[in-house]
């Protein structure tokens, strides 16, 4: 997952927002995920890896996430 947001917001912050609204659309689409004894009413686990792009461009980041996906479809027997 690529994405992108001000220097002025926390990285934490970020995380935090983006974890905390999937998991709000995806549980109240599901709701009987928040009821499994599995998954104790949670969606995501608390804790995160994050880095920075460092010297390379978004585009080179871009290109290996798009090649990845690529790389997936070709392994299944059916493509999908």
């Amino acid at each position: 997952l690529l994405i992108s947001f001000p220097p002025s917001k926390a990285p934490t912050s970020a995380i935090k927002a983006l974890k905390g609204r999937s998991a709000f659309i995806f549980l109240r689409r599901h709701p009987e995920i928040r009821q499994s004894q599995y998954w104790g009413g949670h969606l995501w686990s608390p804790s995160y890896y994050m880095s920075t792009l460092g010297n390379m461009s978004k585009e080179v980041v871009e290109q290996y996430i798009n090649n990845q996906k690529y790389n997936e479809t070709k392994k299944r027997p059916n493509g999908r």
